[in-house]
C-alpha cells in the first residue's frame, strides 16, 4: 500500500518533531553515504538541530578538509568570508563592552573589590538601567497575564455559582410543590375497632 504524501510544514508537537528529526537525519546521512559510495563523491553534511546541537559527516577525510577545499574552489565564498572594514570596529567595540560587563559583574558580586574607571562605571550604569527597564516590562507582562487568568477563573466560578444557585432554587420549588400535592390528599387516621377485640 502506498504511503500518502506528507504535507511539508513545521510539526507543532515537540515530541513528534524530535522523532521526525532523528529519523530524517539518519535517512539523510545514510543517503549521503550511499551517494558517496556509488559515485565516488566527497560529501560533507552539516546539521544544526533546533536546540543548537551539531551533527556532521564527511564521507572522505574530515569536515575541515572539505570546507577548506570548498573555500579554495569557490572564490565568492572567500570574499564573503573577508570581514568588511566597519565590522572590525564594531567587533572591537562589542569586545570592549563584553569586558566591561564582565568587570562590572565582578565589581557587583565581589563587593567592589575590582577597580573600574569612571567611563566603565557609566557604561555599567547605562546597561543596568536598560536591564531594569526590561525586567520591569517582563514583570508587568507576567502580572497582566496572571490578572487575566484570575479574571477568567473568577468568571468561571461566578458562572458555576449561578448554575448551582439556580439548581438549589429549582429543587426548593420542586420540594414545595411536592408538599402542596401531598397536603391536599386526605389520609384517614382511623383505625378499625375490630382489630383490637380481645
Amino acid at each position: 500500500m502506498a504511503r500518502g504524501k506528507v504535507q511539508m510544514r513545521r510539526i507543532e508537537n515537540p515530541m513528534h518533531r524530535q522523532v521526525t528529526f532523528c529519523k530524517r537525519r539518519a535517512g539523510l546521512l545514510k543517503k549521503a553515504k550511499e551517494l558517496s559510495l556509488l559515485c565516488d563523491a566527497e560529501i560533507g553534511v552539516l546539521i544544526f538541530s533546533a536546540n543548537g546541537k551539531i551533527y556532521e559527516m564527511a564521507t572522505k577525510g574530515t569536515m575541515q578538509g572539505l570546507i577548506e577545499r570548498y573555500m579554495n574552489a569557490n572564490p565568492v565564498a572567500q570574499t564573503e568570508q573577508a570581514v568588511p572594514q566597519g565590522a572590525n570596529e564594531e567587533i572591537n567595540m562589542l569586545k570592549q563592552e563584553i569586558e566591561v560587563l564582565k568587570k562590572g559583574l565582578s565589581y557587583m558580586f565581589g563587593g567592589g573589590a575590582v577597580k573600574m574607571t569612571l567611563n566603565e562605571l557609566l557604561m555599567l550604569e547605562k546597561h543596568l538601567e536598560i536591564w531594569i527597564y526590561q525586567i520591569r516590562s517582563a514583570k508587568m507582562d507576567t502580572m497582566f497575564q496572571e490578572i487575566n487568568l484570575l479574571r477568567n477563573k473568577e468568571g468561571i466560578l461566578k458562572a458555576t455559582n449561578k448554575f448551582l444557585q439556580d439548581k438549589i432554587e429549582e429543587n426548593i420549588r420542586n420540594i414545595a410543590g411536592f408538599g402542596q400535592m401531598t397536603s391536599t390528599i386526605d389520609y384517614p387516621l382511623i383505625i378499625p375497632n375490630e382489630i383490637f377485640h380481645f
